[in-house]
């Protein structure tokens, strides 16, 4: 399928504001990263623990943290989840790194305990109570099995009652977002004795436990290593196939618009102030390839075209082998960016980096193919005229495979 036909689009004659726009945005990211927000990591690399929760209602992100204060922790972030009803009334709480795994399961702890003590909305927690909200099916089913409200007796019968009227309402409180809005509303899923029992020795905190998140400083540094040897090691593989494939002045342009691409992805999670994780890092290694397939379609028309016309001008058989892949490449990259424009919208809040940093690479690597590679071949080539040597892209010459 062919969206244009006999395209005539001078590309290499806006090359300066290709190079400006270029210019601005990787600027902006470098003084971002250096000046401003820096590089935001996720608990992934820089270590720490990390809590999510979410509240009954919407929680008042002052308040924990004046509760945070009180209770010792230091530079605690609590940011505020926005998005769909699924996601609403979420907060996620990050303590920095620490010194040992050991601190970081303290202040896990003290987390939960600062939660408990300073924000819940039911006060009524105390010895041999259970917070319905917060326990597990495991820790309900052994609770009333102690408790006993239906005098049942000690055997393995008994055991196995109490561990299904808790999975009963461990699945209630799944259904209705993690929180039961009122202990009255289990008499659908629990017997009358167990509803009492929990009326009388059990309450709601107002919040639930999403999620805890556990990486110790070690990790988090050893996972920042790996992630940027995976993405060095990428670029320098590409590099060495396309020096094989083409010549070397075609890897090193590949190599060029791919970083390119990758500094300004970074650079706009860094102007974005969100963080960087292993999926993002995941998302780059995606695009790093994407990218450089988009940049071969292009560097395959080129030499296809320089073996049929051997004195044209350089620069006109790249425009002419920009705009025979035109349709190609809006197609194939169009498609592809509504696809993770849908994921970015409507992926909720897990796959948002990931998605982001997709969206932001198609686009830009998209753009780096015509605009920073193919330049690059011309600029080359010129520069190597003017010194008087010989051309590295002659018509003639076959690839080798």
């Amino acid at each position: 399928m062919e969206l244009f036909h006999d395209v005539k689009i001078d590309w290499l004659g806006k090359k300066w504001y290709f190079l400006g726009f270029s210019l601005i945005f990787s600027v902006a990211g470098i003084l971002s990263l250096l000046f401003w927000h820096g590089l935001p990591q996720d608990v992934d690399f820089r270590g720490g623990t990390v809590v999510r929760v979410k509240f009954d209602q919407q929680p008042n992100v002052d308040h924990i943290r004046a509760a945070a204060d009180r209770a010792g922790l230091k530079d605690v972030r609590i940011q505020s989840i926005t998005g769909s009803q699924a996601v609403s009334n979420e907060v996620i709480i990050s303590l920095a790194q620490s010194a040992n795994e050991t601190s970081l399961d303290q202040g896990r702890a003290t987390i939960l305990r600062t939660l408990e003590t300073n924000y819940a909305h039911n006060s009524a927690a105390g010895p041999g109570k259970i917070d319905l909200d917060n326990a597990g099916q495991n820790v309900l089913a052994d609770w009333l099995t102690q408790k006993d409200p239906e005098h049942l007796g000690a055997s393995d019968t008994t055991e196995q009652h109490y561990a299904q009227q808790a999975a009963a309402i461990f699945s209630y409180r799944n259904q209705h977002s993690g929180l039961i809005d009122s202990i009255d509303n289990l008499s659908s899923v629990t017997t009358p004795a167990v509803l009492a029992e929990l009326k009388q020795d059990s309450y709601l905190s107002g919040f639930t436990i999403r999620n805890v998140e556990i990486v110790g400083p070690q990790v988090g540094a050893q996972l920042k290593k790996q992630a940027l040897l995976a993405t060095l090691y990428s670029l320098a593989g590409m590099l060495v196939y396309l020096w094989f494939r083409f010549e070397l002045i075609y890897g090193v342009a590949a190599v060029v618009a791919v970083f390119h691409d990758t500094l300004i992805t970074v650079g706009a999670f860094s102007l974005t102030n969100q963080e960087i994780s292993l999926t993002v890092i995941a998302a780059v290694l995606t695009l790093v390839g994407y990218s450089m397939n988009d940049t071969i379609v292009v560097f395959d028309r080129i030499r296809e075209n320089l073996r049929m016309t051997r004195r044209e001008p350089l620069a006109d058989v790249v425009n002419r082998s920009i705009n025979q892949t035109l349709s190609r490449t809006v197609l194939t990259s169009g498609l592809t960016f509504l696809t993770v424009l849908s994921l970015y919208l409507f992926g909720g809040e897990v796959l948002h980096g990931f998605s982001f940093a997709l969206v932001i690479g198609i686009l830009i690597g998209t753009y780096s193919s015509i605009a920073v590679a193919a330049p690059m071949l011309v600029a080359y080539q010129e520069w190597r005229q003017g010194r008087g040597k010989a051309a590295v892209l002659p018509a003639a010459k076959k690839a080798r495979v």
